[in-house]
């Protein structure tokens, strides 16, 4: 083919806001692979958004006309076919500390498959349909992780930083603005002319990843590093841990367009658009197509022997390249000998300095043609809290060469080792470090972290009642503050719905939207827990919003596995604690303002002797945020009648049911005039069967309850409240 135009897929530079949940996005589903739920590319989209504005146009054009004048002058000429070229690169892994903080070995795995296919060591290359046997070509460019960041420290080629952008690829500048300002290798530029940058996220605007074509100059800034990276989601890199073998060569496709390639088809349109058979990837020996979203080896969609321009072996139209890497077929596995030529100019042109990286001083510069020496013990493990008698991982991630690993494990059985990556049992409540001494053979490195590893105390029984009367500070093991940047959770002694001390989190001076503090408890004993009792999770909390927008929220979540797992099970909004009410200065809470939050669906799954929950506020712009008397509590539903007429319920007031109709749960409010005033309440369908029953111990002020109902079917139901006062039926739709 012949016409390419930039396979851009990048997105505007606009500053952007995130929530750690992932926004809502409206998906265009033509430009998303077969049983996918990401649109795997966005070139054309991007291409066309870019040339919105005329600077940026001017400058896709030059670049093109460079591009294209380069190849016509070079090539893969005789002066560097069969030149290996390398590139260093560096993987900047964002992460809010979930699963996208993918390991080092699925990392290793992604390199190991960008360079089999890169190399064409893959073995299903040999088994193209036949018009394309023989066809499949080796680009000759290997990739190899950097070892020297741009400071000269030494690293594995890997950054990490914690950011709730990860969650909110709406800016891809801002993500990489974010890795420059907070990875935990070098604060600052990492030059494109130096490495391939690729950043690793949970959500980058929608697409499984995007890049850009060679583009810009060659200036080391914030702007040249997005312009020149590659963005990819943590489930498309590699074929292990959150990926899979379906996704795993995402990466292929977008460091070829890195390297200057498009689409199959070309940039007009979404894969399967016939206006496509009249637009071309500027490749002689790639035949003309509209794409793919699935393997269809018989696609022949459009007549390539009306191209004057075609590959000159092809007298007669032939099938579509399905399995070729540029397109969206789950079947890719191969690149074509005019691609490769196109790749090769790519990386000898001088366009957005692509020839540097391949330098011998660049190179140097980043460590990849020295031999490897151990330059840093280091070790991690996916938690460090645990509850007595569980076990933890270790794994070794030393760099850069390290042959024997000596650990000793205070705390622990066993309480040393010398495997690489050791499993320990730790069996006694306290607080533990670890030791690890990596050795090369010549020499060693120490990595020795106190207080590393917290096994937690005997889980607390029922009831349990937290009111933080009796401590100055929140500190383990009773309390965990997970906190990354500016104010985390903290006690206040100046005001408490009971007492004077509560739970603080300072967030009217929170600039960052999205930013996540997390409280977390130690386990409580749910064993005894049975279904003729049930238990509860009640807290109450105190927030105003600073405007009407603002859109903070507080969740809560729950483990059955003493924290190695989390579930979300209530989410409740800025609107839902502050209701109308703002505050533009900073605010405390009086004793009218506490809401009391009844948690009720703490199923069987999580009745376990090592229960935990804790609460997680994602910032959104609002105003400070309180937690006082905090409840677990077995609830004791009787089996008596309701009452049929009684309707009174006078010790409440402001009875609401939203939002009805109601998909997975629904939330009651309402004002108690006393305190310790009991309520039950029974889930019925229309002939009065209960489905649910729960009882909660509604405190004076402002109560909210949540019911889930995500088990029913759809239709309508009654819940029931009944008190010693009297009673009152709500009626809801299940939809």
């Amino acid at each position: 083919m012949k016409k390419n135009f930039y396979a851009l897929l990048g997105i505007s530079l606009l500053t952007s806001w995130s929530f750690a949940q992932k926004p809502e996005r409206v998906l265009d589903k033509t430009n998303m692979r077969e049983g996918e739920h990401v649109e795997f590319c966005v070139t054309h989209k991007k291409l066309a958004e870019l040339k919105k504005d005329p600077v940026m146009a001017a400058m896709i054009v030059a670049a093109q006309q460079e591009s294209e004048n380069q190849l016509k002058s070079k090539g893969d000429n005789n002066t560097t076919k069969s030149t290996i070229y390398k590139i260093p690169v560096v993987f900047h892994i964002l992460h809010n500390h979930g699963s996208e903080n993918i390991s080092k070995e699925q990392i290793l795995d992604a390199m190991s498959i960008l360079n089999r296919d890169y190399r064409r060591l893959n073995t299903d290359a040999n088994n193209v349909q036949t018009p394309f046997q023989g066809m499949p070509a080796d680009v000759e460019i290997e990739f190899e992780l950097a070892k020297i960041a741009p400071n000269g420290a030494c690293f594995d080629g890997i950054t990490r930083t914690v950011t709730a952008l990860t969650n909110d690829g709406s800016s891809g500048q801002a993500q990489v603005n974010a890795v420059i300002a907070g990875n935990d290798i070098y604060q600052g530029i990492w030059p494109h002319t130096k490495y391939l940058n690729i950043y690793v996220a949970s959500e980058i605007g929608g697409a499984a990843g995007y890049t850009f074509n060679p583009m810009g100059d060659a200036t080391a800034s914030a702007q040249g590093m997005y312009y020149n990276g590659v963005f990819i989601l943590d489930t498309y890199t590699g074929s292990i841990g959150t990926s899979n073998v379906t996704h795993s060569r995402a990466l292929t496709h977008e460091v070829g367009h890195w390297l200057n390639l498009s689409h199959t088809w070309g940039d007009n349109n979404n894969p399967g658009n016939a206006s496509s058979c009249g637009e071309d990837d500027h490749v002689q020996d790639t035949p003309m197509c509209i794409g793919v979203t699935s393997c269809n080896l018989s696609s022949n969609t459009c007549d390539d022997t009306n191209d004057p321009n075609n590959f000159s072996s092809w007298t007669t139209n032939v099938v579509d390249n399905v399995e070729n890497y540029m397109d969206y077929s789950y079947c890719s596995k191969m690149f074509t000998p005019g691609q490769v030529a196109r790749m090769r100019a790519a990386i000898i042109s001088t366009i957005a300095g692509r020839n540097q990286i391949i330098t011998a001083s660049s190179h140097a510069a980043t460590g990849i043609d020295t031999a490897p020496t151990l330059c840093m013990a280091k070790f991690a493990t996916t938690r460090t809290v645990i509850c007595a008698g569980e076990s933890i991982q270790f794994t070794d991630e030393s760099y850069n060469a390290a042959t024997g690993w000596t650990w000793t494990f205070t705390g622990g059985s066993p309480a040393s080792s010398t495997t690489q990556n050791p499993t320990i049992i730790y069996n006694t409540p306290g607080t533990y470090a670890v030791k690890l001494v990596a050795t090369d053979g010549n020499s060693n490195s120490t990595s020795d972290i106190a207080g590393y590893i917290t096994v937690l105390p005997t889980a607390s029984g029922l009831p349990f009642y937290e009111s933080f009367e009796n401590m100055a500070v929140l500190s383990n093991p009773k309390w965990f503050v997970d906190n990354t940047t500016g104010n985390g959770w903290a006690v206040t002694n100046t005001v408490g719905k009971t007492g004077t001390n509560s739970a603080k989190l300072s967030n009217f001076n929170e600039t960052t939207t999205g930013q996540t503090d997390e409280l977390i408890a130690a386990p409580v004993d749910l064993s005894s827990i049975n279904t003729a009792t049930g238990v509860t999770l009640t807290f109450k909390c105190a927030y105003r919003k600073k405007a009407s927008t603002n859109s903070d929220i507080l969740r809560v979540l729950l483990s059955k596995d003493c924290g190695e797992t989390w579930e979300i099970r209530k989410t409740v909004t800025a609107t839902s604690m502050s209701g109308t009410n703002t505050a533009t200065t900073t605010w405390t809470p009086t004793s009218a303002d506490w809401l009391t939050v009844h948690v009720t669906n703490i199923t069987s799954a999580f009745w376990t002797d090592n229960f935990r929950y804790k609460f997680q506020f994602i910032s959104g712009g609002g105003n400070n945020v309180y937690i006082d008397d905090i409840n677990v509590y077995a609830g004791s539903p009787s089996e008596e009648p309701v009452t049929a007429g009684l309707q009174d319920l006078g010790s409440l007031a402001d009875i609401s049911l939203f939002p009805n109709p109601a998909d997975n749960e629904v939330q009651i409010a309402f004002s108690s005039k006393t305190a310790s005033n009991e309520i039950k309440l029974y889930v019925t369908d229309l002939t009065g069967k209960r489905l649910q029953q729960h009882v909660v111990q509604a405190n004076e002020g402002n109560n909210l309850v949540y019911i889930t109902t995500s088990d029913l079917s759809a239709g309508t139901y009654l819940i029931q409240m009944v008190s010693e006062s009297g009673q009152r039926t709500l009626t809801f739709v299940k939809k």
